[in-house]
C-alpha cells in the first residue's frame, strides 16, 4: 500500500519548510533510508527521509516552494499503484493548520465509545511525546527502534526524535510488550500525544485507541492518575543520542540518522569508519561528534563553509531592475518574533559612556594567566551578570498578565550567522569566573556556527547582550528578545579627547545602550542598573572579589 510522506517538524519554531532540492524524481526507486529532499527551516537546512521502500509516485511540492507542517510532500508505493485516493480530502486543505491535516483518512469509527470514556486496560501504560524545549509544540519521530510485539525494558530506547538542532532518544521507562505505535516514522506528534502503549502480551488496546482518536476520551484516561501513582501514564523522557557499535546492514547500506549523515558530510567523515552507537549499530550525532581518530583530526575540526552571500548584479547606467530574494525560514521567525516585540513592548532606551582604560589594562594582565583568552564581550557578560544580582527587576520576564522575577541569571549573547541571528546562552553567568565564561562562550559560538547547539543551549536567557563593537559600530539600539525585559547594545571602543588638568588627553570610551520594556522596567531602574554596570567595567578588579 502506498505511503504518504509529510513535511516533518524540524524546528521548535517552524511553521513551514522550503524544499531546496529533490534528490529523487517521480518513478525512481527509493529505499527506507534514502534522503528524498533537502528542506530549509528557520534554523538550518535539513534532510527529509521517507523511511519506506518503493517507487516515488508523487511529488506534491516543487523545489523552491514551501510546505506547511504535516502537508503531503510525496507518496511512495508500488510501481503503477493508484495513489490519488490518498490525496482526497487532503489536497483541499494543504494550506490549513497542521492539526487539520494530520491524517489523510478518517479515524476508525468508534460510535460505541462516543458517549462513554474508555479506560486503558489494566497493566497497560501510555508513552507520550515529551517536551524537548520550552517552545516546542511537536516532535518528529525519525525512527522506531522497536516494533509492535517486541519486549521492551525500562531503559530501552524506543524511538529517535529529531529537532532542528539534535537527534534525541526517547526512553519510555516502562517494561512489557510494545502493544501499539501511534505515530509512524517520519510523522510528527504533538507534545503529550500518545506515541506508544506498553503492557502485557496479548492485551487488546484497540477500543481505547479508537476512543482516543474519536475524541470520546476527552478527559484524562482512568489509567492516568496523580504523579507517583502506579497507574500513572508514562511521559517519555529524552536523552542526547548515546553510543553502541556500528555495522553496515545486510545490503551494505550504512545505518545513520539524517543529522549524522549531514554532519559527516560537512566534516568530510567516512561513515564506514565510524563506530555507531544506536540500536543495530545505527550511527548517531554523538558518534560523529566523538569521532576523532588521529588521521581524521584535521577533518573533524573543519567548520562547514558559510552560505554564499547574495551579490546583486548592477545594470548599466540608465536601466532599472531588481531581484526578489526569498525569505529563509530563520529570517521569517526573526521578523515575526522581533516584530511582535517591537510593536507590543513599549521600548525606551538609555545610553551611557564607559571609560575602558582600566578594562583594557586589566584584560592584558588577565590573559597572561588565563587558560583561555578573555574578550571584552566576556567582561561585559560578567559585569552584566553581577549588576543583575543587584538589580533583579532588570532580570525579569514579561509574561502577559504577570512579571516573573528570575532567581537565576542566564545571559544570551547574540551571534550573527549567514542565515540570521541565534542567541547562545551562558547559564549561571554570575556564578562563573571570567575564564569560565570565556571558555563557555567559545564552545557555544563554535557549536552555533556548526549548527550543533542543543535546545537548552539557545533558550532560557533572562537577559541578552548584542555586541556590534567588533564591526566598528559606535552606538545602536537593539530590539528586546522576548520574554526578556531588557537587552544591552554594545558599541566599539573609541578614543576620545577630554580635558585633563590644564591640558587635554585621550581616553578609551565604549557606549552602552540599554533597551527596556517599560511594562516591567522603569526608567530609574534601568538607569541604576547601568550605573552599577559602569562601576564594574571601569574598575574590573571589583568583579574578582
Amino acid at each position: 500500500m502506498a505511503e504518504v510522506i509529510r513535511m516533518p517538524l524540524l524546528s521548535d519554531t517552524m511553521t513551514e519548510g522550503k524544499i531546496i532540492t529533490w534528490n529523487k524524481k517521480v518513478g525512481d526507486k527509493v529505499k527506507s533510508d534514502d534522503v528524498l529532499a533537502d528542506v530549509e527551516t528557520d534554523k538550518a537546512t535539513m534532510e527529509v527521509t521517507g523511511y519506506v521502500d518503493g517507487t516515488l509516485l508523487f511529488i506534491g511540492v516543487p523545489a523552491g516552494e514551501a510546505a506547511k507542517i504535516n502537508q503531503i510532500i510525496a507518496i511512495v508505493g508500488k510501481e503503477g499503484e493508484d495513489y490519488k485516493p490518498l490525496l482526497d480530502g487532503d489536497m483541499n486543505n494543504l494550506k490549513t493548520a497542521a492539526a487539520e491535516t494530520k491524517e489523510a483518512t478518517p479515524a476508525p469509527a468508534a460510535t460505541n465509545q462516543q458517549t462513554a470514556k474508555v479506560s486503558l486496560p489494566a497493566g497497560a501504560k501510555e508513552i507520550r511525546m515529551p517536551l524537548l524545549s520550552d517552545t516546542m509544540t511537536e516532535g518528529k519521530i525519525v525512527s522506531w527502534n522497536k516494533k509492535v510485539g517486541d519486549l521492551v525494558k525500562s531503559d530501552d530506547v524506543l524511538a529517535d526524535v529529531e529537532t532542528d538542532k539534535a537527534t534525541m532518544e526517547v526512553v519510555g521507562y516502562e517494561e512489557g510488550t510494545l502493544l501499539y505505535i501511534g505515530v509512524e516514522a517520519g510523522s510528527a506528534a504533538k507534545i503529550n500525544e500518545i506515541i506508544a502503549i506498553v503492557g502485557k502480551p496479548g492485551t487488546d488496546v484497540s477500543a481505547y485507541v479508537a476512543a482516543e482518536k474519536s475524541g470520546a476520551n476527552s478527559v484524562t484516561p482512568t489509567a492516568s492518575v496523580t504523579i507517583g501513582s502506579a497507574e500513572t501514564a508514562a511521559v517519555a523522557t529524552v536523552e542526547p543520542a548515546t553510543e553502541t557499535n556500528t555495522q553496515t546492514s545486510s545490503d551494505q547500506r550504512i545505518k545513520a540518522s539524517p543529522l549524522a549523515k549531514k554532519l559527516a558530510a560537512d566534516k568530510g567523515i567516512d561513515l564506514t569508519k565510524v563506530n555507531g552507537s544506536g540500536d543495530n549499530g545505527r550511527i548517531t550525532k554523538k558518534d560523529i561528534d566523538n569521532y576523532t581518530p588521529a588521521a581524521a583530526q584535521a577533518v573533524t575540526n573543519t567548520v562547514a563553509p558559510a552560505a554564499k552571500a547574495f551579490a546583486p548584479a548592477f545594470l548599466p547606467t540608465g536601466q532599472e531592475g531588481f531581484t526578489d530574494v526569498p525569505l529563509t525560514q530563520m529570517r521569517k521567525v526573526i521578523a515575526r518574533r522581533l516584530g511582535e516585540s517591537k510593536f507590543t513592548a513599549p521600548h525606551f532606551y538609555l545610553t551611557m559612556e564607559i571609560n575602558m582604560d582600566n578594562a583594557m589594562t586589566s584584560r592584558v594582565a588577565m590573559n597572561e594567566v588565563s587558560p583561555v583568552k578573555i574578550s571584552f564581550n566576556d567582561m561585559i557578560i560578567k559585569a552584566s551578570a553581577m549588576a543583575l544580582r543587584l538589580h533583579p527587576d532588570v532580570n525579569s520576564s514579561w509574561m502577559g498578565d504577570f512579571i516573573r522575577q528570575n532567581k537565576h541569571i542566564h545571559i544570551g549573547s547574540a551571534l550573527a550567522l549567514p542565515e540570521g541571528l541565534i542567541v547562545p546562552v551562558i547559564r549561571f553567568a554570575d556564578q562563573k569566573s571570567l575564564s569560565q565564561i570565556a571558555a563557555d562562550a567559545k564552545e557555544l559560538y563554535g557549536k552555533a556556527k556548526d549548527k550543533k547547539l542543543q535546545p537548552n543551549e539557545f533558550s532560557g536567557n533572562t537577559f541578552t547582550i548584542s555586541n556590534l563593537g567588533m564591526m566598528d559600530i559606535e552606538e545602536f539600539t537593539a530590539i528586546i528578545n522576548p520574554p526578556d525585559s531588557a537587552i544591552l547594545a554594545v558599541g566599539a571602543i573609541k578614543e576620545k579627547v577630554v580635558k585633563k588638568g590644564e591640558g587635554f588627553g585621550v581616553i578609551s570610551i565604549m557606549k552602552l545602550t540599554l533597551s527596556c520594556d517599560h511594562r516591567s522596567v522603569d526608567g530609574a531602574v534601568g538607569a541604576a542598573f547601568l550605573q552599577t554596570l559602569k562601576k564594574f567595567l571601569e574598575n574590573p578588579i571589583t568583579m574578582l572579589v
